[in-house]
């Protein structure tokens, strides 16, 4: 067994353990969006309310994210990763046991606390195992999970609640994560030394020794960038999974038996197209690209696709919503896969966690404001004045992302071109 799982293949079965939990991460939290009209009508919900059980999640979200950053960096990668699975898990099976709105509200809260745990495990466990010209590819491989969490969760869910009940649909997903959790504590040791000095030759901490204190941290021109990158754009990717299923059933007449049959298409072509991103920012580092610029460029030219978002209203029909949404998916999950590689190489290996933890509270906060305001005003201003409102975020990431991000290092270390 210790030689069948030889390093080089050790780490890509890491990446299928992260792949599995990060699949089950969204299906639990996306299950609130496509049960949106049963829960309201459970506990009596209108639409402000429905975006406060929202916000319930995402606030515990955007606070434990940057908490559990620093836990990683601290405790490393195989625990904090465990802990977060189970605890995650566990919350997903006390919203199916839920009675009341209060019960269901704390939950939904411990699971936000409990799912940041992923994203920064995941981007350390990168960072230490694989090398740049391997990393932007492990790493979509990886996160792709996220986006056929999406995938899956309409038809399984919907196929859960409309055969059993919408309890059932938590419970049951609640189960299967405690089963990954077993299966990444059997799995995951931390890198031998040639696979460390390979993964961190090619990132701006060249050695593990060089990285920044928590206070130092802040004093960066580009966690200051990523952190305004996130809190940007990362509401669009929430409206995807938060909002269009809901919207798809409330606003053009589909039915959850429809959204489980369909509603998973902008998912397909969102980790589709990020994966073929990812793929070809690694292939520009190949050739000769520095890292961190093929980053840039490739960013940059997907940005284009997310304005369209803006065309959706004069469109007409749910599918011409589908199709747009597809298109605009494919920005989202590019910009959320890459962001996480561009935290890698512009800052020290032992920082990386503690960075994106930060990034991701960041991103989370901004889905607060946009879900109040989504939940405040999509009856009275219309969708098409948000789906307008979208469409100038990630030109904007664009413009942040090529003034305030490049490689930092501690004081008297030098920094290799961006």
């Amino acid at each position: 067994m210790k030689r069948f799982l030889s390093p080089e293949r050790r780490r890509w079965f890491i990446i299928a353990i992260i792949f599995l939990a990060i699949v089950f991460n969204y299906v639990d939290r996306q299950i609130v969006s496509i049960l949106k009209p049963v829960l309201k009508s459970e506990f009596g919900l209108d639409d402000s309310g429905y975006a406060m059980i929202l916000n319930i999640f995402t606030i515990c979200y955007a606070i434990m994210y940057p908490v559990t950053g620093w836990l990683v960096d601290r405790f490393g990668a195989r625990m904090i990763m465990f802990y977060g699975i189970i605890t995650w898990s566990l919350a997903c099976i006390g919203g199916g046991l839920s009675r009341t709105i209060g019960q269901f509200g704390f939950f939904r809260g411990l699971l936000g606390m409990a799912e940041p745990t992923n994203f920064p495990a995941q981007l350390k466990v990168i960072a230490v195992w694989f090398p740049g010209k391997l990393r932007a590819t492990a790493n979509s491989l990886c996160v792709a999970g996220s986006s056929i969490g999406a995938i899956i969760a309409p038809p399984v869910i919907a196929w859960l609640s409309l055969t059993y009940s919408w309890q059932i649909a938590f419970i049951t997903m609640g189960a299967i994560g405690v089963f990954i959790a077993v299966l990444w504590k059997l799995i995951y040791r931390n890198p031998p030394a040639h696979i460390l000095k390979e993964a961190t030759a090619s990132s701006v901490g060249e050695t593990t020794t060089e990285s920044f204190k928590w206070k130092q941290l802040w004093g960066t021109r580009s966690l200051w960038g990523i952190l305004l990158i996130r809190f940007v754009s990362d509401p669009v990717w929430y409206f995807c999974l938060f909002w269009l299923p809901g919207y798809l059933q409330e606003s053009s007449g589909f039915t959850l038996a429809q959204v489980g049959m369909i509603g998973w298409i902008p998912f397909l072509f969102a980790d589709l197209g990020a994966i073929g991103t990812s793929a070809w920012s690694d292939k520009m580092v190949r050739k000769g690209c520095p890292p961190l610029r093929a980053r840039k460029r490739m960013l940059t030219r997907v940005a284009i696709l997310s304005p369209l978002c803006a065309l959706t209203p004069y469109l007409g029909g749910a599918w011409s919503t589908l199709i747009v949404f597809s298109i605009v998916a494919i920005a989202c999950l590019s910009w959320l896969f890459t962001i996480s590689v561009v935290v890698a190489e512009a800052f020290p290996v032992k920082n990386v966690a503690s960075v994106l933890g930060i990034a991701g509270g960041f991103g989370a906060l901004g889905a607060v404001l946009f879900n109040y305001f989504v939940g405040q005003f999509i009856g009275t201003l219309g969708a098409g004045k948000i789906f307008f409102a979208m469409a100038f975020l990630h030109p904007l990431a664009v413009l942040i992302l090529w003034t305030m991000v490049r490689p930092e290092k501690p004081s008297g270390v030098a920094v290799n071109s961006k």
